[in-house]
């Protein structure tokens, strides 16, 4: 299992400078892949889509390559700034660097050492790209890890909710004939217990509240779900589908089950599945 969250980042040493990939990510449903990298290197994008399609298959991933400077950069940045000081008192203007200015020459250095793409700058750009895809999906796969665990724990308790109804339910109908004849004790009704009218209310009553089919299918649910989530391959869509199902058999018991108990584990099963589908979400 991996999560859909997750960040990457390497340097690689080209020139007269580095190169810098980062990678992160977020949730989504499909894969929604954005790039920002140096327009001399736009060539690659196609590439770095590949590289990323090979560990991602949901999520909004945004990959990030740029060129850093060398150390010594900030002293370059100081002597360009002298040499306009000198200019503008060579001039008689005043000279006043703000932060616009240090920014402009900050972004000039770094235009500076972005060499032209080559066979050289593909293959560090590419590597950079390939170890910050590693760290990220590594990162990604341990959060996976503890997800994976939380998710085995609420089975669990839908499971022990499930148990529970399903240890009630049989007592369902022969609770209902008991109440019945005392509502007609109360009404100064009495009647015989093999009165067929009698035998016929409960046996309908019976029929109606039967969840038998309901409780099968969703225990079958339960296993599709835990063995799908100890897989290796893209969880979370599928992982949606059997919630939904699971979600279906739920409502369908408190609808049909007619009993305070039950109900009870209803709201609890409701409860728990709507955490469940709070972190698939974030399932690849």
């Amino acid at each position: 299992m991996k999560s859909m969250t997750g960040f990457g980042r390497a340097v690689a040493s080209l020139g007269s400078g580095s190169v810098v990939v980062q990678v992160n990510s977020v949730n989504r449903k499909t894969l929604d892949l954005t790039m920002r990298l140096p327009e001399a290197w736009a060539a690659l994008e196609s590439k770095i889509a590949e590289a990323v399609r090979e560990v991602a298959t949901r999520g909004k991933v945004h990959v990030q390559v740029g060129m850093e400077a060398a150390s010594g950069d900030e002293a370059k940045v100081e002597a360009a700034l002298e040499r306009l000081r000198r200019i503008a008192d060579a001039n008689g203007l005043p000279f006043q660097p703000d932060a616009r200015l240090l920014w402009d020459i900050a972004n000039d250095r770094r235009a500076s050492v972005e060499p032209e793409l080559d066979e050289a700058v593909e293959d560090a750009v590419l590597s950079a790209v390939e170890e910050a895809l590693r760290a990220f999906a590594a990162m990604r796969a341990k959060e996976g890890e503890a997800l994976l665990i939380d998710f085995l724990t609420r089975i669990g308790i839908l499971r022990t909710n499930v148990a529970a109804v399903a240890e009630r339910a049989p007592q369902v109908a022969p609770a209902y004939r008991e109440l019945l004849f005392k509502r007609l004790r109360e009404a100064d009704l009495e009647l015989d217990p093999s009165d067929e009218r009698v035998l016929k209310e409960v046996a309908l009553f019976a029929d109606r509240s039967d969840i038998t089919e309901e409780l099968t299918r969703l225990k079958s649910h339960l296993q599709q779900l835990e063995a799908l989530l100890k897989t290796d391959g893209e969880i979370g869509r599928k992982g949606e589908f059997i919630l939904q199902e699971i979600g279906r058999e739920i409502h369908t018991i408190g609808s049909k089950a007619n009993d305070l108990e039950i109900s009870k584990h209803v709201i609890e099963l409701k409860n728990e599945l709507e955490r469940v589908r709070e972190q698939i979400a974030n399932v690849e």
